[in-house]
């Protein structure tokens, strides 16, 4: 079909015309050399083509539609997106801190979301089974090492993050993206704001609790800082225990993020604390008076991301994470002291080739210290371990239309521990059924090391293995989205 009104040019030049009815066109030029043909429209990706002047002489010129207008397919088998950027809304801070049940954490909210599972003992995100610890937590993908407050048995445990800080909440159920990895079953990737809008003070006002937070702009900074109390004492003498309380759940948290806007990309610093503790009398069938738990923890958590636009549709992402916690926790007569000291480096480079393919690069390494020493009576026994990981991986977005779609990726992670070189294919499709159907199709293994209290032990365990098989399918109109998945996933543990 002739395309009426098409912009055709020469690059860096004035000589240029449109197109007629026929979408015929000609134009004259004083250049001499080689230039650069440019001819555009609307929905379609542009059409570019270098060569001397006098070889731009019966040209049929066929457009391609652009996958970027809005009823392109999505890639999203076992994905749930929330923030501006999403075309499959699922979760806004305002919708987490408003959820019933959730106390105004965003793990609570999104235990509401298909895939997971509610575990009123424990409090953090069970996806398609398994344990809490199979879910990896990212912030401004930096890995976040211990993303939830400790506690014991028969008390729900919180995210240690606000909601108000995050822009754009992505939540996967299996099947992701192979720049992820030492996750089983998914990954909680959390986004802080990029550039404000505007100057605003938040309050939060909960039954346990409550936070403020405050954002201040200037020029090409901003910063935005919150904090949040929380206080279980009163709960406790208002509806009947279970638990005997000797000092009521309490905890204090503050966070901070400084962002700098550059040329082409953008800086940003993320710090946080966190300080929590109580102590319980534990029911127990061989003590009549229980037992006493006391738990205090401190946990400090900051990251540094730089990402930039370059030239040639390059992009490159870098960021750090560093992260200190420590546990001293008192049961009975034994003492147990917990230590950890964890690093996470990673860059990461993109190429845009068009709209239709795009792969990305990346690399990344994970350092810990971890240490424990235990007090029984007069005895003292310390342990320690040093797992250092290594990562890489190379994923491409291929789009053969706007009805049809592929993202295939690999990664290799290295376990330095248990010296084991660990191969992760990954791959996803999409496919448009109709103007509002879709269906999605992933695949993926996955691998994550055993947990540092069990490693200490054992050093030489071998990673945990998953097999994820997903299938999706979406439809959207009229600002409403019905979702149904079904999935496999089978775990190996070694």
């Amino acid at each position: 079909m002739p395309v009426l009104g098409a912009n055709v040019y020469l690059q860096g030049t004035y000589d240029g015309t449109t197109t007629d009815i026929d979408g015929k066109f000609s134009f004259t030029t004083t250049e001499t050399s080689y230039v650069t043909l440019v001819v555009s429209f609307i929905g379609y990706e542009d059409f570019n083509q270098q060569a001397l002047v006098n070889e731009l002489e019966g040209l049929n010129i066929r457009f391609r539609e652009s996958v970027n207008s809005l009823n392109s397919v999505i890639l999203n088998a076992g994905t749930l997106n929330a923030g501006d950027s999403s075309k499959a809304s699922a979760l806004k801070p305002l919708d987490i801190v408003t959820t019933a049940g959730a106390v105004g954490d965003f793990v609570g909210a999104l235990q509401t979301l298909p895939g997971t599972s509610a575990n009123p003992d424990d409090g953090r995100l069970f996806v398609r089974g398994g344990s809490g610890e199979e879910t990896q937590v990212f912030i401004d993908n930096s890995r976040v090492f211990r993303p939830f407050m400790p506690v014991t048995g028969n008390i729900p445990t919180r995210g240690r993050f606000s909601p108000f800080l995050f822009d754009g909440i992505s939540f996967s159920t299996g099947g992701y993206s192979a720049e992820y990895g030492d996750a089983l079953s998914s990954v909680l990737l959390l986004n802080t704001t990029d550039i404000p809008t505007e100057e605003k003070t938040d309050l939060q006002i909960m039954s346990v609790g409550g936070g403020v937070g405050n954002t201040q702009i200037w020029g090409k900074n901003s910063v935005s800082v919150n904090a949040s109390y929380i206080n279980l004492g009163p709960y406790n003498q208002l509806i009947p225990q279970n638990n005997q309380f000797e000092n009521p759940y309490e905890s204090i948290s503050g966070e901070a993020v400084f962002r700098h806007e550059l040329k082409k990309g953008m800086f940003k610093a993320y710090s946080a604390y966190s300080y929590s503790n109580f102590s319980i009398i534990q029911e127990d069938i061989d003590i009549e008076d229980g037992i006493f738990f006391g738990l205090k923890n401190g946990n400090y958590y900051g990251n540094l991301n730089y990402q930039e636009r370059l030239n040639n549709d390059w992009k490159i992402e870098a960021g750090l994470s560093l992260a200190h916690d420590h546990n001293d926790i008192n049961i009975a007569s034994t003492d147990v002291d917990t230590r950890e000291n964890a690093l996470h480096a990673k860059i990461k480079l993109r190429k845009r080739y068009n709209n239709y393919f795009k792969i990305h690069y990346g690399v990344e390494q994970f350092l810990i210290n971890y240490k424990e020493e235990i007090a029984i009576d007069n005895n003292t026994f310390k342990s320690s371990i040093n797992p250092s990981n290594t990562g890489a991986f190379t994923e491409a977005e291929v789009f053969l239309s706007k009805e049809l779609a592929f993202k295939a990726g690999v990664r290799a992670d290295y376990y330095g521990l248990s010296e084991e070189l660990l191969i992760s294919p990954r791959l996803s499709a999409a496919i448009s059924v109709s103007k509002n159907w879709q269906a999605s199709l992933a695949y993926g293994q996955f691998y994550q090391q055993a947990q540092n209290n069990i490693l200490q032990y054992d050093e030489q365990l071998a990673p945990e293995s998953a097999e994820h098989y997903i299938l999706n399918f979406l439809y959207q109109k009229d600002g409403r989205m019905l979702r149904a998945e079904t999935t496999t996933k089978t775990i190996l543990v070694y």
